[in-house]
C-alpha cells in the first residue's frame, strides 16, 4: 500500500519538503507505524511529531483508525496558543525519556520537573521479579488527558506530558513518565506531583506483580 503525507507550517520546515510518499507491505497500517516511518525519514520531526495531529483524507480521525492504500495524510502542528498537553499516551514500547522532557521545554520554562515511575524488585516486604501492566487503552487515554487538562488549568502556563507503559516490564524499566514545565520551579514541582498522583488514582491501568516463584497477583485486589 502507498500513502501520501503532506506537511504544513512548522512540520513542513522540519521535514524540508511539502509532501512525501510512504509504502508499506500490509493492506493497512496503524497510524503509529506511519509516525515511526515519518520520524525515521525526517529525524528533525521526532521530538515534535507526537504534538502534531494527523488528518486522513481531509478529516480528523481517531488515533486508532488504520491507514489504507491511497490515503492522504496531513501532518498538522498545534495552532497558535496550542494545548498545554504536549504528550498524552499509553504505550507498548519503551518510554523515551528525552522525548517527554523535550516536549515540555520552551524558552519561558524556568523549571522542568520529571517523574519516572520505575519497576522495583520488592513490594510489601516481598521480592518482585517483574510487573505486567494492563489498560483499557481508549478509556485510559481519555482519562489521562482529562487529568492533565485539569492540572494544566490549575497551574497557568504549565506544559505537561505523560506516558504510561503497558505490557511486561522488567526490574528497572520505566512504567510511567510525567514531565511538567513552568516559569517557576514551585509550579513545575506541584503540577508534576499532582498529575502523577491523579493518574495513579483514576486512570484505568492495572498492575500484576510476579514473584520469583512464579506466583502472581493483581495489586489492590488481594482482599
Amino acid at each position: 500500500m502507498k500513502v501520501s503525507v503532506h506537511y504544513y507550517a512548522a512540520a513542513k520546515d522540519l521535514a524540508g519538503c511539502e509532501s512525501s510518499t510512504f509504502e508499506f507491505t500490509p493492506e493497512s497500517v496503524p497510524q503509529a507505524e506511519l509516525r515511526s516511518a515519518v520520524t525515521g525519514r525526517f529525524p528533525s520531526l521526532a521530538a515534535l511529531l507526537e504534538r502534531m495531529r494527523l488528518a486522513v483524507n481531509g478529516e480528523f480521525v481517531d488515533a486508532v483508525q488504520p491507514l489504507h492504500d491511497g490515503d492522504r495524510i496531513d501532518v498538522l502542528p498545534p495552532v497558535a496558543g496550542g494545548s498545554p498537553i504536549v504528550i498524552c499516551k499509553i504505550s507498548h514500547e519503551e518510554i523515551s525519556l528525552d522525548e517527554v522532557r523535550k516536549a515540555v521545554e520552551h524558552p519561558g520554562a524556568g523549571g522542568i520537573c520529571i517523574f519516572h515511575g520505575v519497576v522495583r524488585d520488592h513490594a510489601d516486604g516481598k521480592q518482585v521479579a517483574r510487573l505486567d501492566y494492563e489498560a483499557h487503552e481508549s478509556l485510559a487515554h481519555k482519562e489521562m488527558k482529562r487529568v492533565l487538562e485539569a492540572v494544566a488549568a490549575e497551574y497557568a502556563g504549565a506544559r505537561i506530558a505523560a506516558v504510561h507503559r503497558v505490557g511486561k516490564l522488567a526490574i528497572g524499566d520505566v512504567a510511567v513518565c510525567v514531565a511538567a514545565s513552568a516559569a517557576h520551579r514551585d509550579d513545575a514541582f506541584s503540577a508534576c506531583r499532582t498529575a502523577i498522583d491523579r493518574i495513579k488514582e483514576t486512570v484505568p491501568v492495572w498492575k500484576k506483580e510476579w514473584g520469583p516463584d512464579g506466583g502472581a497477583h493483581w495489586v489492590n485486589l488481594d482482599g
